[in-house]
């Protein structure tokens, strides 16, 4: 049995309602961009720059950027804990897992952390 410990949700309920409500603001972005871009015609950097600078971008990719990672993290705990069992590693699962999740987990801080420095930073 999977225990919720390195889940992000409480339960599966949740893990799945995170999962889907990130799906529908990283599809909702993706067709704002693609729309803004087909309206927009001829960019160039300046007004680009100005567009993702003002502040409305700036919440909408931040959202982005935290639906991706709850996206990521949700689907690669599934992945890890459908995929990385005793069936695969034996006694050494559980360890493989946590070290697994563990540097997903990492990369997922960092690449928040990232995201949110190039979008609020400034510059």
């Amino acid at each position: 049995m999977v225990t919720p410990v390195t889940s992000l949700g409480r339960n599966g309920l949740y893990d799945w309602l995170i999962q889907r409500v990130s799906a529908v603001i990283i599809g909702l972005y993706l067709i704002g961009m693609l729309g803004y871009l087909v309206a927009a015609g001829d960019l160039d950097y300046g007004s680009w720059k100005e567009f993702m600078g003002c502040v409305a971008m700036q919440i909408v990719n931040t959202l982005l950027v935290i639906a991706v990672a709850a996206h990521t993290w949700v689907g690669l705990w599934g992945v890890t804990t459908d995929y990385l069992t005793s069936l695969t590693f034996g006694k050494a699962a559980t360890a493989v897992r946590l070290i697994a999740q563990l540097v997903i987990a990492l990369a997922l801080i960092v690449y928040l952390l990232w995201g949110l420095v190039l979008i609020w930073g400034g510059a």
